[in-house]
């Protein structure tokens, strides 16, 4: 084998696409997995591609965002969907895959390719330093669980406030799905245009709102995310987390500060005052604000409802809100550990890093969320070294395709507090004329998907 060209660091979904994408492409890829010299608290196998939480590749219906994506990737001859479907087990609409052969199968097939040599070793710094320092072309994929040396080397490239450890965010929702003769737009005290949506409680709602979020029912901690033992009990694992989500955050979850007493969140998240309801000419008991997502305004996140709810208790406890009672969940609400980047600010739409020539970023540390995601992103990272490689423009994925829509999330400059997202509805552009019945809307958005993602393979072609 000649010298390695690329050294992909990560051996989890995003660099084991990354590094396939460059081989099948004729590039010779160093590989460095630092499992099992060194592992997490996470993982329990040397495999690559681990699946640490669920086996589910989410849907596998091509009607779905989901679903649209995994044709994308299978399209730009993505491994892991290959043998995930290789490896697939019963998960009705999903895709859902035995997780031990399905490790072994990647494992095996990224150590049989001729242009990747797979290294199991630590991947300090200095040996990254090192790599761009000779004009080596590195991709960064070490994911949400990132080593505290490579972390830090990052926040110093950065800025520390564009890099960050944990996810605490609020549930995001379709814009198409709000009530608007509920919902009203106005920023406190008419402060800052209307790019506040208010959601109105009264005195009713509000507390039954509040009785429904202290009583619903919170998802569990995983010890590693407190950095603690596995066996450890559970008080002490969610004392550990959310002191360092105070650290690291600066929130606390909605339901912990409604617990507080009957009217806290009127007189914090959902404090009222410089608000007036159109409906009653008076200001509300309490609202809930909406802040746009993205450029079109199609997903409003809810602020300040950092979550450790169940999903399903989220739907069910957040459709009790003035407005949002027929609310198109596109996240939930999530508090959990995971290192990212504020993508936005730190990188290209090549996803290369601002500043540092010759280094990519791939996987979760780019700011998107799910296996197939971080995968995806894998994939796309290739591409970009690949054309690099070959002296070609970057073309970015156009924002109609599921691969678009993703790039176009972690591009977007709207000012928000940016947070990791899955592939989903409102992250595709709304057709136009606008469509009112949401199957038809649907149905559009994939045919220009398709039609998207067709122009830019044979763009990449070309």
């Amino acid at each position: 084998m000649t010298p390695p060209r690329v050294t992909v660091v990560g051996g989890g979904f995003a660099g084991v696409e990354a590094a396939w994408a460059l081989a099948e492409r004729g590039v010779v890829v160093r590989l460095v997995e630092m499992r099992p010299v060194a592992t997490t608290p996470a993982h329990t196998t040397p495999h690559l591609a681990e699946l640490v939480c669920s086996n589910s590749f989410k849907s596998k219906l091509p009607t779905t965002p989901a679903g649209r994506l995994k044709d994308e990737m299978r399209a730009l001859g993505s491994v892991v969907i290959r043998l995930a479907e290789e490896h697939a087990v019963p998960g009705g609409e999903a895709l859902a895959v035995d997780r031990e052969r399905f490790g072994e199968a990647v494992t095996t097939a990224i150590g049989a390719h001729p242009n990747i040599a797979l290294e199991r070793r630590a991947f300090e710094p200095a040996e990254l330093e090192s790599c761009l320092g000779r004009g080596e072309l590195v991709v960064l994929a070490t994911g949400p669980l990132t080593s505290p040396p490579i972390a830090e080397w990052l926040a110093r490239l950065t800025g520390r406030q564009h890099l960050y450890f944990y996810d605490a965010v609020s549930p995001t929702v379709e814009a198409s799905s709000l009530d608007r003769d509920v919902v009203f737009a106005q920023s406190r005290y008419d402060k800052g245009g209307d790019d506040y949506l208010n959601c109105p409680f009264d005195r009713d709602t509000y507390e039954a709102f509040v009785a429904a979020l202290v009583s619903a029912e919170r998802a569990p901690i995983h010890a590693f995310e407190a950095g603690g033992k596995r066996d450890a009990p559970a008080v002490e694992v969610e004392s550990a987390f959310l002191e360092k989500i105070r650290y690291f955050a600066g929130c606390t979850p909605i339901e912990a500060i409604a617990e507080k007493g009957a009217r806290s969140l009127a007189f914090s998240n959902f404090k009222p005052v410089g608000l007036l309801d159109p409906r009653t000419g008076r200001r509300p008991w309490a609202a809930l604000q909406l802040r746009p997502e993205n450029r079109e305004r199609s997903l409003y996140s809810l602020v300040a409802c950092q979550t450790r709810l169940k999903w399903g208790e989220q739907k069910r406890v957040f459709r009790m809100v003035p407005g949002l009672e027929r609310a198109e969940f596109v996240r939930y609400g999530v508090i959990h550990r995971n290192t990212y980047l504020d993508a936005p600010r730190v990188l290209e739409a090549s996803l290369a890093l601002r500043g540092v020539d010759g280094l990519y970023i791939a996987g979760q540390l780019t700011g998107v969320e799910g296996y197939v995601e971080s995968a995806a992103m894998g994939i796309y990272a290739g591409l970009s070294v690949a054309r690099r490689l070959a002296n070609l423009p970057d073309i970015a994925p156009p924002p109609a395709c599921a691969f678009g829509s993703l790039i176009a999330h972690l591009t977007d400059p709207t000012p928000r507090d940016f947070a990791p997202m899955n592939v989903n509805w409102g992250l595709f552009p709304m057709p136009e004329p606008f469509i009112k019945d949401k199957r038809r809307r649907q149905e559009a958005k994939l045919a220009a998907a398709s039609e998207a993602f067709d122009r830019w393979r044979s763009a990449l072609a070309g």
